[in-house]
């Protein structure tokens, strides 16, 4: 004993080291001295190195105690500083305790919460999170304490990404210590909130199946890791190992004796089958499931097949399942221990860049504390084949295949009947299909086959076949399969039948050259109604005095349509001083239109100035249209004659809309007398009507263009134009018409606004 502390020149950390070996291995005190100085001089160190190294580096046996939960270990909710370790004695008695802590840990949960209490004090940790690397599939917290199970839930697992310090710490083998957090959120990605931790270390857990855990201390204080600090963090890493090393030891053991025997079990067997294992989270709780085994002829969505999809969760493979039946069906066999069998669904998954259905069904038993899960693809191989018959026969087309190394060519059924051909004649090697088609097509193809078959230039080539009902319209599409050198050495492609479609192309073709040329008629056409019909009907420029009365008349053509309508308007003086106003609207658009128009207005001027009656007027006229040239002709009128002596104005329609009469600020419509449209029948009755004017009364005269939309019944219109005048009152003409015209789609227009002085 004294030997031994003169080597070592500190009896407490020769007291410390034996102790931490006596506890970790059983020996003996006299066995532990000696298997001190037996390390020592064999590595030629002094003794005290060796105490340093003993107590950095010792793994603890596996307890014998049963395992705690890990609620039960203590997680503080703050952590009293204490002075820093600096003498090497008092880091040893650090690591000495921490050691054995570590012996009855049987979790790498409970690890975290021993980390955290045993380093707070002298590393002023606040949280420790112990990362697992998984193949290809980045990191898997296994144990934590200081955080809420919430922030560990989100922070459970992270991707196999670039600027993640503990990705980073196992990759190189060697620690990251983040100290400065404007610096280290530039080079990292340090999670949600990255101002809660505001200094970071993340170190290799060293040695066997350790080397795949980083241990991270996050810290609240900023400010470096001191030196000491540092030492320490570095030896809790050291003994962690073999604790580490022990549970794994335990799940190696268990895949050893379910999951690798099951793995050799579904390599021999035929079938789609994965044992799966459940992912929980710290409530319990099962998030996804992790492929510990599958079978050769299992496949997932990355086309990951076998072994290759060890390590892959299903939430990935497969993320249309979650929270459907199939779900449900894998929770409630892990529950019962019933084995859970779904009924046939279809499930949608992508091939080739398209989506494809197909239905299966699963069957998912319970196997120790996994799923051993197997499906079923129900669609048969007879009727993937129907489905591509049924496309060649819809699309018209057929596939062609040419093998330019050994001269073999297959066809499908369809090819020959696209071509015309017999299918007893048999296939058409490539360098003979220019003899079928047309001749001044020949040489293209010919052309394209040379690029194809030298230089494997793919070709999408149109050419015409002569058959018995006349000329087919087809195309021919195809592309070359190469050596590894480029040489061309197989052909594949189809040819399709286009003559239904070519047909319909060169019918529409006519069909707008016919629309062109009738619209051009009809331009001509408008064009010539619209002089007609300005010099029939030419407007005022301004408003005019007739008979004592201000009047003024607006006429408006449609604004849709390429044809002229038939509303006219008159407003004469008699030769017995009286007044004449007419308006009216001929049924139709066009020239036709016009000189009906044109025809009414200088005839019904013509009747009252020569002294007829306003519905001797009107029946003489019916009978005009009933004989005139088609004899199915209609037209609407208002005719209205004023008396200045007596200020009555007398007026009789032919189914035309009434006068709207404005006084006082209110507006009324003019009850109408009795009257039908013209030219819709050969003894028609009409009857006159009277109304007295007053000084500053307003008479407007229109057509049903001013009032109709399309789709809304004409009383609205009338309601819509009386709001309209009594809402301006005395405004002019224009500014009625531009609020009751805002439909583009609107019919022509003909107002006469009559007015009578105040004065």
């Amino acid at each position: 004993m004294e030997r031994l502390r003169d080597l070592t020149g500190s009896s407490a950390v020769l007291e410390r080291a034996k102790g931490a070996l006596m506890a970790l291995t059983g020996r003996s005190a006299e066995a532990a001295h000696e298997e001190l100085l037996a390390r020592a001089e064999a590595g030629r160190r002094t003794l005290i190195e060796e105490c340093w190294l003993t107590l950095g580096a010792l793994e603890p046996p596996k307890p014998d105690a049963p395992d705690t939960d890990p609620a039960a270990v203590p997680e503080p909710a703050s952590v009293s500083r204490k002075p820093v370790p600096t003498a090497p004695a008092d880091l040893a008695d650090v690591l000495a305790d921490l050691g054995r802590a570590l012996v009855r840990v049987g979790s790498p949960q409970e690890l975290a919460g021993i980390l955290l209490r045993q380093l707070g004090p002298d590393a002023a940790a606040d949280a420790v999170l112990l990362y697992q690397r998984l193949p290809g599939d980045g990191l898997e917290l296994v144990g934590y304490a200081g955080i809420d199970a919430a922030l560990a839930a989100r922070w459970h697992h992270m991707p196999e990404v670039n600027r993640l310090a503990p990705l980073e710490c196992l990759r190189t083998g060697e620690p990251r210590w983040l100290e400065n957090l404007a610096d280290d959120r530039r080079r990292y990605l340090l999670g949600d909130p990255p101002e809660r931790w505001l200094s970071r270390a993340w170190l290799p857990v060293p040695g066997g199946s350790g080397s795949g855990i980083a241990l991270g201390v996050l810290r609240t204080e900023e400010g470096p890791f001191e030196p000491c600090e540092r030492q320490l963090l570095l030896g809790a890493a050291r003994l962690c190992a073999g604790r580490l090393r022990a549970f794994d030891a335990d799940r190696a053991g268990e895949a050893s004796g379910i999951t690798g025997y099951v793995q050799t079990v579904l390599d021999a067997l035929p079938g789609a089958a994965i044992l799966l294992r459940p992912l929980r989270a710290a409530s319990g709780a099962v998030e996804d499931y992790r492929i510990e085994a599958a079978s050769p002829e299992a496949v997932d969505v990355f086309g990951n097949t076998g072994r290759e999809m060890l390590g892959g969760r299903i939430l990935e493979s497969y993320p249309t399942v979650a929270g459907e039946q199939l779900w449900h069906g894998y929770l409630t066999a892990l529950t019962t221990g019933v084995p859970f069998e779904s009924a046939p669904f279809a499930y949608q998954d992508v091939v080739d860049g398209a989506p494809v259905t197909a239905t299966y069904s699963v069957r998912a038993a319970p196997l120790g504390d996994g799923l051993l899960v197997t499906w079923l693809r129900l669609d048969p191989v007879d009727r993937q084949e129907q489905r591509l018959w049924d496309v060649q026969r819809l699309g018209n087309l057929g596939w062609a295949n040419w093998n330019l190394v050994t001269g073999e060519t297959s066809w499908s059924a369809q090819t020959y009947a696209v071509l015309g051909l017999n299918a007893a004649r048999g296939p058409v090697p490539l360098a003979e299909l220019p003899t079928l088609v047309a001749p001044q097509d020949a040489a293209p193809l010919r052309a394209a086959i040379t690029e194809l078959v030298r230089h494997a230039r793919p070709f999408d080539v149109p050419l015409r076949v002569d058959a018995p009902g006349g000329v087919r319209h087809l195309r021919i599409v195809a592309e070359a399969v190469t050596e590894p050198d480029g040489t061309p050495a197989e052909v594949h492609g189809f040819v399709q039948d286009l003559t239904a479609q070519r047909s319909a192309e060169l019918a529409l073709v006519e069909s707008e050259r016919a629309m062109l040329l009738q619209r051009g008629v009809l331009q001509a056409e408008r064009a010539l109604a619209d002089r007609l019909q300005h010099a029939l009907l030419p407007l005022p420029a301004g408003p005019v005095r007739l008979a004592g009365l201000r009047v003024e008349v607006a006429y408006l053509p449609a604004q849709s349509g390429i044809q002229v309508g038939g509303d006219w308007f008159s407003a004469v003086e008699l030769s017995d001083s009286m007044a004449l106003f007419v308006v009216g609207d001929v049924a139709g658009h066009g020239i036709g239109a016009v000189a009906t128009m044109a025809q009414l207005r200088f005839t019904a001027k013509g009747m009252v100035g020569t002294g007829s009656s306003l519905t001797g007027a009107l029946t003489r006229l019916n009978t005009l249209l009933l004989h005139s040239r088609d004899g199915r002709c209609t037209a609407t009128m208002v005719l209205a004659r004023y008396d200045p002596t007596t200020r009555v104005l007398s007026w009789a329609q032919a189914g035309h809309p009434p006068p709207l009469l404005v006084r006082g600020g209110t507006a009324r419509f003019l009850g109408r007398p009795v009257g039908m449209l013209l030219g819709a029948s050969a003894t028609p009755v009409y009857d006159s009507a009277e109304a007295r004017l007053e000084p500053g009364d307003r008479l407007l005269l229109f057509t049903d263009g001013l009032v109709e939309r399309p789709g809304e019944d004409v009383h609205a219109g009338f309601a819509r134009l009386a709001r309209a005048v009594r809402t301006q009152g005395g405004d002019s003409l224009d500014s009625l018409l531009a609020t009751m015209l805002v439909d583009e789609h609107r019919d022509d227009v003909c107002v006469v606004d009559i007015r009578l002085p105040k004065e």
